[in-house]
């Protein structure tokens, strides 16, 4: 009987863990562009995180470090880490003039020589979209720690 209880309460405590949204955050890493929203504001605050722990996150803007309490935020948005947006492509083609089955014609063609020609395109995509890592449930304690 003992042995169920005490499976029975490390099951409740995975199972509590598992359903806390903040964990998502302090998996975040380090550079991770992210949008915070604070309760009541209507502009979010755009910038790359820092360090999370269970009573803030940290977040670098413009070159400063801002603190957000985790009660003031209702939800915070991350975007995805992709490979580069940065696309180059080249190509090289080489005439070989014996190939030709016409002569070269004028005074600066190349008897017996290849030509070769290059080129080379960029591209740049977007960037991906905002995907949500933690929302604040309408459960939630406003006040940080519980216990008393």
């Amino acid at each position: 009987m003992r042995r169920f209880l005490f499976l029975l309460m490390a099951v409740a405590c995975t199972a509590f863990c598992a359903d806390d949204p903040w964990i998502a955050v302090t998996k975040l890493t380090s550079g991770t562009e992210i949008r915070v929203v604070k309760k009541g504001s209507s502009q979010p605050v755009i910038g790359k995180f820092d360090e999370a722990n269970d009573e803030r996150v940290l977040l670098v803007v413009k070159n400063s470090q801002i603190s957000i309490a985790k009660d003031q935020i209702d939800r915070l948005d991350a975007r995805p880490s992709a490979p580069s947006r940065v696309k180059v492509e080249g190509k090289n083609t080489v005439d070989d003039p014996q190939a030709a089955k016409e002569p070269q014609a004028g005074m600066n063609g190349h008897p017996g020589g290849s030509t070769t020609t290059s080129s080379t395109s960029v591209s740049v995509g977007g960037k991906p979209d905002f995907e949500t890592v933690y929302h604040r449930t309408l459960g939630a304690p406003k006040g940080g720690d519980t216990k008393k």
